[in-house]
């Protein structure tokens, strides 16, 4: 596969796609409290379908260049980028400050995976 990215760049812009749609699944449908639960869970199933094509790839090429431990890590930082700003933009819910001293726990935890 042929790709303009470097190979240690393409897992973590895969991984972001990845999580726009995992977010948009697994928290979009919190706006349309008035439809039936059955049917936002089949929308979520549909949207996580294009989650599930860029997060294998990103997880399979991902892992030629780094541990799985380190694609773990990179992963929930990604995922917790991702929700905040979904979060404003999207559902209009503000990060607080307990929000961001939790998010950075997790940094502190992703740094400790990737030191040598």
């Amino acid at each position: 596969m042929t790709t303009p990215l470097r190979p240690w760049l393409l897992p973590i812009a895969l991984l972001i796609g990845s999580n726009v749609f995992m977010t948009a699944a697994w928290y979009g449908h919190l706006k349309f409290t008035n439809r039936p639960l059955w049917m936002v869970v089949l929308a979520s199933w549909g949207i996580a379908f294009f989650e599930y094509c860029l997060q294998v790839p990103a997880n399979r090429l991902g892992h030629t260049v780094y541990s799985a431990a380190q694609l773990k890590g990179m992963q929930e930082i990604i995922t917790l980028v991702v929700f905040a700003f979904f979060s404003i933009w999207y559902l209009g819910e503000p990060i607080r400050w307990n929000h961001i001293a939790g998010f950075a726990l997790t940094v502190a935890a992703a740094f400790l995976i990737f030191a040598e």
